[in-house]
This record gives structure tokens, C-alpha cells and sequence, in this order.
């Protein structure tokens, strides 16, 4: 949806009429199920206005016409996806709209408000999103937008005394940045909490942030640099009993000595090399293998087959969280959600044949760790999926489907 976005937007530069500018773009840049969705709505919005003028019934009509062209784009909706969540956001819009005197700003409110009841569903409609606990990232993302117009409408601000009783979700936002990482954090950090940055090198890396102000984090991102491999879940509410004290709890992560261990050793892990064993460790402990040989001690063991894997499952822990069994189901399920494989030769068509492969089974964004240097947006544009290269040097390449 991000590449969608920054298709459309790069199209409204060029000029003219900026919903059709929006729709052209998109259309022409959509990648994946979910970017294909975005470029619907957006062509709904720009075949329902005039002069790129939106009001309440315009906005209504706007989605339920995307619905139309969705499901005429797809030969075969799937239930649980984004497409649940846009086809309740246009029946309430569209029954809201019906009712007299409301207020473009009262139908977007109770828009998001079904938007957000049919996200909290995908779960039970889609056995691939219950098996990982999450709901759909497209859905997710189409929520936002819809937050992102909410708060236009409102000037920026936050959501009236009236609407206090709708608790705001908070989302775990990744994605993958290419410039000053550390200014990047010191916008974000103010506005969320479990802050990681991940560099790959010293100018790019994975950001990992849990926020209720996902759209302000994600619009900070895209204006500070190149953003990609954008993900969002929800997280699961925090539970009203005290919590106790965070632990001196560790993380070992095995890996050979290097730029990959480093990676590791970005986000508080201490590294273990292969076959060694680790005796200091204790049952609060966390010790991630990586698919190489060894002794976690007493440590608990979240089973990583990969090193992909193993940053998959890294990149969701929460230093400040004290409840290690949770933390090792939430990582357990993240590197479940990561399949891996390896590409029968060291170099980038043997990489687009193993990732197709592994493409044809699903999945939205592919993680590449390699010693060859890839061009990102090249393997997105020939995968059509959000594509995040890695670069190691001395490393056998790995391949992660998501």
C-alpha cells in the first residue's frame, strides 16, 4: 500500500485534477492485493468528484463504487482481507449519508467506527491471520487512511470529548527506512514506545515502534527519508492488573561473527557463535538459534530455523516487557509467519526464481539477507510485492516470504 501511495502521490506532481492525478498514479503503481484495493478506492473517489471536491455523500458514494470495482477487479474476493473491511466502511457510509442532516465529519466517524469492527473480525474469516494472531495489514492500513482523513477534516486534531468512549488501538508499526536514522527516532520516539532501529548500515535500517499515533509516525517517516517494507498490526490491549518490574531478562542470538551479528547486537542481543554453549544463561532468558547448532543453557528457546527468522522474531520483542512467556509466543508466532528458503545459486535470478516460488504459496513482502548487492525497488517492481534487501557480506542468501 506504501508503493501505491507513493505511485499516486508522484503522479499528483506532475499536475492537473489531483483525484484523477491520484487514481492514474495508483493504478498505474499498485502493488500487491492490498495496493490494488487502495487504487480502487482512490479511482471511486476520482470518478465521484468534481474538481477534486469531497462532502458527506460524495465520500459514500465514493466507497461504495469502489466495492463495485473491486469486486470486478477480483476473480475471487477473499473474506478476511481488506476487502471485508472496505465493504463495511461503504455500508456505513452509505446509511449514514442516508440520514438527514449529517455532517460529512459524523459519516467519516462512523465509517471508521465499522472499519474498525470488521478489522477485529478478519481473524475469525481467515485461518492464515487467527494461526498468527494478527488481523489483516490491509485492512489495517485502509483504517488509517481513514484516520489520516478524519484528521484532516479535523484540522489535526484529536478526536473530540464526544467520541472519548472510542479508544484509540495501538498499532505496531515496521518498516524499513533509508536515511538519518537518528533524527528519524528522536520525531518519532515523543510519540509512541518499545522504539527499535535495527541498522543494516549506518544510513539504513528496520524501525520498530508500538503507537497510537500511527498516521503522524508514518507521515514523520515518509518526509525524512525512503520508506519501505511498511507493515502495521494491531496490538492486543494491556491488561488492568499491575504489571511487575521489568526483569534483567537477555536475548543470546547465535550468529557467525560479522555485519549479520551486528544486526543482532543493534537491538540489545548478545551474540552466541555456532556450536557454542551458553552457561550463564538463566530461565528468564531468551536464546534465539538461527538454524546453527547449540546449548541455550536454561534460557527459553524461541525456535528460529534462519537468520531471517531470527531477525523476524527479534524485530517484535519488547525490552520493557516483563512477561517473557508472552514474549516468547509473540516471537515464536513471528518467526512461524516467516517462511524461508535459499536459492539454488548466488546470484539475483536464482533469487527471483526461489522468491516466485515461494510467492506462489502467498505473501505481500519478501526479506532478502544477501552478500550481493540487490536493488530494492528492482525486485518489487519484478515481484510485485514489497521487496526489503539486506546486504552481508559473507552470508549464503536467505529468502523470507511474509
Amino acid at each position: 500500500m506504501a508503493h501505491t501511495m507513493e505511485a499516486a502521490l508522484e503522479q499528483v506532481e506532475k499536475g492537473g485534477d489531483v483525484a484523477e492525478a491520484l487514481a492514474i498514479g495508483s493504478v498505474r503503481g499498485a502493488r500487491g492485493n492490498s495496493g490494488m484495493v487502495l487504487s480502487q478506492v482512490l479511482r471511486g473517489i476520482a470518478d465521484t468528484t468534481v474538481d477534486s471536491r469531497v462532502d458527506g455523500q460524495t465520500f459514500a458514494s465514493a466507497l461504495s463504487l469502489a466495492v463495485q470495482l473491486v469486486e470486478r477487479a477480483i476473480a475471487r474476493p477473499v473474506e478476511g482481507t481488506v476487502i471485508s473491511v472496505l465493504r463495511a466502511a461503504a455500508a456505513a457510509a452509505s446509511a449514514s449519508a442516508e440520514q438527514p442532516g449529517k455532517q460529512f465529519h459524523d459519516i467519516v466517524v462512523e465509517t471508521i467506527t465499522a472499519a474498525r469492527t470488521a478489522l477485529s473480525k478478519t481473524p475469525s474469516q481467515l485461518a492464515v491471520l487467527r494461526e498468527a494472531g494478527v488481523v489483516d495489514a490491509g485492512g489495517t492500513g485502509f483504517v488509517i487512511l481513514l484516520e489520516a482523513l478524519l484528521a484532516e477534516i479535523e484540522g489535526g486534531a484529536v478526536r473530540e470529548a464526544e467520541h472519548e468512549d472510542e479508544v484509540e488501538a495501538e498499532l505496531e508499526v515496521v518498516f524499513f527506512f533509508e536515511g538519518d536514522l537518528d533524527a528519524l527516532g528522536e520525531k518519532i520516539g515523543e510519540h509512541g514506545n518499545s522504539l527499535v532501529i535495527a541498522r543494516a548500515t549506518e544510513n539504513s535500517g528496520s524501525v520498530h515502534i508500538h503507537t497510537r499515533e500511527a498516521g503522524p509516525v508514518i507521515e514523520m517517516a515518509f518526509g525524512s527519508g525512503v520508506v519501505s517494507n511498511l507493515r502495521l498490526e494491531v496490538l492486543p490491549e494491556a491488561a488492568d492488573e499491575p504489571v511487575a518490574e521489568v526483569s534483567s531478562r537477555r536475548i543470546f542470538a547465535v550468529a557467525p561473527a560479522g555485519p549479520v551479528a551486528a544486526l543482532f547486537e543493534t537491538v540489545g542481543a548478545k551474540i552466541v557463535r555456532p556450536g557454542e554453549q551458553v552457561t550463564v544463561s538463566q530461565p528468564q532468558d531468551i536464546y534465539l538459534p538461527n538454524g546453527f547448532e547449540g546449548d541455550a543453557g536454561e534460557a527459553r528457546v524461541v525456535p528460529t530455523e534462519s537468520l531471517v527468522a531470527g531477525l523476524a522474531a527479534i524485530s517484535v520483542y519488547e525490552p520493557d516487557n516483563p512477561d517473557t512467556d508472552s514474549m516468547v509466543s509473540v516471537m515464536r508466532d513471528a518467526a512461524r509467519s516467516m517462511r524461508v528458503d535459499k536459492p539454488a545459486h548466488e546470484d539475483a535470478e536464482s533469487i527471483l526464481v526461489k522468491s516466485r516460488e515461494m510467492l506462489a504459496a502467498g505473501g505481500e513482502q519478501v526479506t532478502v539477507l544477501t552478500s550481493l548487492k540487490l536493488d530494492d525497488d528492482y525486485l518489487s517492481e519484478a515481484l510485485e510485492v514489497e521487496v526489503v534487501a539486506i546486504h552481508v557480506e559473507g552470508i549464503k542468501t536467505e529468502i523470507g516470504v511474509e
